[in-house]
């Protein structure tokens, strides 16, 4: 058994922030169910006092989901934090998700404030939500851009004022990965308190290293993974949370795993690309069209011999129909004899020849090489 890394989904609040996203109450239960299915630790439902919509989503889901832990956002200030409470009423295991800026971009040009006042803000806010709920998660957004040892302070003083988990964002997805893990070790080694919280990766990717940065905080000593189906989110998006569930998986030797049952991941990504109208990019790793499709006829060589030549996880494993040979120009004969056995032919190897160079004049033609196209070619005289 290795060390379980807690996954904490934000699909319902930073991921509706993707432009257009936009959810109802309904849909957002429905996707709250199916990431309880998935065996999210936490869901993070919403941000209760943005709208009367999105506190009437946050409660719903309060009172529907009881195996996953609901999580509610709030600014640091009193009336956020007592919507958030309210809206959470309900939940089984509920948890506060409060914070404010840290770095000195946002101290100055946000808030127009000090360090020391903000430090002051937020203990407040963590002090305050306590008073609701016993689970507290405070987080020190622009983490990535923040003073390491101003942060170690920030963090060591959120932790005396109750906060259970320690989220360190790269907001603006700006770290390098051995720099966030750099952050992540330098809390866990400076902030003396840091054993009695849980320490969380909340990255962004707008550099395309936000599933990378969460990996560097894990191997680091980071607990808890904050992330999308999809990628989905702000700008770019956020780590996704199939990739990160699939390289600990993958990587055993890494010594983590994770509650999800990976099995539900395309069908949990096919629900939230349909009902947020947000589709998946066909290369997009683990649930793109592509993932586990193959049109060079070397790979697909390979694959028809042995599919780990090519495939490092079974489709199986995320729920996909299984590997694909899609014929192209660029496949072989040992793709076209595969494909003309699926649909009833049986070729020796001079008809083969035959078909194949027949094959090769419609597939110059034509981007991809359909079955009714391997049909009418093989029936050719």
């Amino acid at each position: 058994m290795g060390k379980n890394i807690k996954i904490f989904d934000t699909t319902l609040r930073d991921g509706e922030q993707t432009p257009g996203a936009k959810l109802n109450t309904s849909e957002k239960l429905l996707i709250a169910k199916m990431l309880e299915r998935l065996g999210v630790d936490i869901i993070e439902a919403g941000f209760p006092i943005s709208s009367p919509e999105d506190f009437n989503s946050v409660q719903t889901i309060s009172q529907n989901i009881k195996d996953s832990q609901i999580c509610a956002l709030a600014r640091a200030n009193p009336k956020d934090i007592e919507c958030a409470a309210q809206a959470l009423n309900k939940a089984v295991s509920p948890r506060i998700h409060t914070g404010i800026g840290t770095s000195d971009t946002h101290i100055n040009h946000k808030f127009n404030s000090t360090r020391e006042k903000i430090i002051e803000k937020g203990f407040q806010a963590v002090k305050y939500a306590k008073k609701f709920v016993e689970d507290v998660e405070f987080f020190a957004e622009d983490a990535g851009r923040t003073d390491n040892v101003f942060l170690a302070q920030v963090c060591e003083k959120m932790i005396e004022a109750g906060a259970t988990v320690i989220n360190i964002p790269d907001t603006t997805g700006y770290c390098l990965p051995h720099e966030y893990g750099e952050k992540i070790k330098f809390l866990v080694n400076n902030v003396k308190n840091i054993h009695k919280a849980t320490i969380s990766c909340h990255c962004h990717d707008d550099l395309g290293l936000a599933t990378s940065n969460s990996i560097f905080g894990i191997l680091n000593g980071a607990q808890q993974i904050e992330c999308t189906i999809n990628g989905i989110g702000e700008r770019a998006g956020n780590t996704s949370l199939e990739e990160i569930v699939m390289i600990l998986k993958q990587h055993k030797n890494l010594g983590y795993e994770t509650s999800i049952n990976s099995k539900y991941l395309c069908e949990i990504s096919k629900l939230v690309s349909e009902t947020m109208s947000i589709n998946v990019q066909p290369n997009k790793a683990i649930v793109g069209a592509n993932a586990f499709s193959h049109s060079s006829g070397i790979h697909q060589d390979g694959v028809l011999k042995s599919r780990i030549t090519y495939e490092i996880i079974d489709p199986i494993e995320v729920g996909a129909a299984g590997s694909n040979i899609i014929l192209t120009a660029r496949s072989g004969r040992a793709a076209l004899s595969h494909k003309a056995k699926s649909i009833g032919f049986k070729l020796s190897k001079d008809e083969l020849d035959k078909a194949y160079s027949k094959f090769l004049k419609v597939a110059d033609k034509n981007k991809v090489v359909d079955d009714k196209d391997v049909l009418q070619i093989l029936k050719a005289k």
